[in-house]
């Protein structure tokens, strides 16, 4: 493979307001190094490695939105609070003292956390968790009915948490916020069929109607943060629960979702996927390929970058790092099929990954193992 077809890459890139030194964008992948939820300097120094390492756009691990509820780990960073924000606003600088962008993930777990919040406020059930249909466990099997549905105060309480968080960020210096509605958690369980079963407002039998929460919640946020504050969704078809999910079974009910949303303010829309070179609906076009075309917005590939392996296959012990798969990246993201390349093992593995990659230096790409989520390197 020559430069010339690596290097677009590397080229900058702007997107409105945001303006990037080039395409590579740290995936959020949780690691729970914040006890009591406040990022401390071993957080700090994580991410400002990556970015003296050449990543364009860093997007955190989740952090918890400011709603008892969000939460089901007290050693993920919370994203409200003087420590936790004052801790983020160090994180924020450190990054852009290296020369990238950053911004956080707002991350609610919904209804498939463990039971119980460590933010829980004094009498609350214990086992209460929000979520759609106050439902817990795994698909497929028996379910658990847990106390009520989210009800209107809850849908209300919540939104305006993220919201909030929204405006944290912009106070902060952050360079945008990451809505995190993928993989089976609180948006997306209101999104998906088999997790909303409401036949309020907040339910439907269309995928656009089951979106209205964050519909709502990103006009919203839209209003608060003015019209240059960049919103990223993460959206995926695939969930925790069930790998062979899928969100929208054709374009047109793709569209029907991601249009909507890019009209109430959605900026970009980064698509998750276990491997980004995997065609949808039939074709050689992958979901973030689809979403670009549909939405009109930019998008965001993710899925097995320099490896060969998804992440369920690391966690049955397989371990193998390859440049091959670089070849087609950058064929699909020439071709315009997407506007970003999201890297998350990998960078896992190694912070230099990008600058290595740039000079082709691929022999030199550490491997990732499971070992590594043992700490912040």
């Amino acid at each position: 493979m020559n430069n010339d077809t690596r290097s677009i890459l590397f080229e900058p890139v702007n997107i409105g307001k945001l303006e990037l030194s080039n395409r590579i964008v740290m995936a959020p992948m949780t690691r729970g190094f914040s006890p009591n939820g406040i990022p401390g300097q071993n957080v700090i120094d994580y991410y400002r490695r990556r970015a003296e390492g050449g990543v364009g756009l860093i997007i955190t691990e989740g952090t918890w939105i400011p709603h008892w509820s969000s939460s089901n780990n007290p050693n993920v960073p919370d994203f409200f609070g003087d420590e936790a924000l004052a801790g983020w606003k160090r994180v924020a600088d450190a990054v852009h003292a290296a020369g990238s962008k950053i911004m956080p993930q707002l991350w609610h777990v919904g209804q498939f956390g463990s039971a119980g919040s460590p933010n829980a406020p004094e009498g609350a059930p214990k086992t209460r968790q929000i979520g759609p249909s106050g439902m817990i466990g795994e698909l497929g099997t028996p379910v658990e009915m847990l106390d009520v549905p989210a009800t209107q105060k809850d849908i209300d309480e919540v939104s305006e948490a993220y919201v909030v968080a929204a405006e944290s960020a912009q106070h902060l210096g952050f360079d945008g916020v990451e809505i995190h509605a993928a993989h089976g958690y609180l948006l997306d369980q209101f999104f998906w069929s088999a997790t909303n079963l409401r036949d309020d407002k907040y339910g439907g039998a269309t995928l656009v109607e089951r979106a209205r929460i964050a519909l709502d919640i990103v006009r919203e946020m839209r209003r608060r943060t003015g019209p240059e504050f960049p919103i990223v969704m993460r959206i995926s078809q695939w969930k925790q629960q069930d790998y062979a999910a899928r969100l929208a079974e054709t374009p047109e009910e793709l569209g029907s979702f991601v249009g909507p949303l890019a009209d109430a303010g959605v900026d970009i829309f980064h698509c998750s996927q276990r491997r980004f070179w995997e065609g949808e609906f039939g074709t050689d076009m992958n979901v973030a390929g689809w979403v670009k075309k549909l939405s009109g917005k930019p998008s965001i590939t993710v899925g097995s970058v320099t490896l060969q392996q998804d992440m369920l296959e690391t966690f049955a012990g397989e371990r193998n790092v390859s440049s091959s798969n670089i070849g087609k990246l950058c064929e699909l993201l020439a071709r315009g099929d997407f506007d970003l390349v999201a890297i998350g093992r990998a960078l896992i593995a190694d912070s230099e990954w990008a600058e290595k990659v740039h000079r082709h230096a691929d022999s030199e790409l550490k491997i990732f193992s499971l070992e590594m989520l043992g700490g912040l390197e």
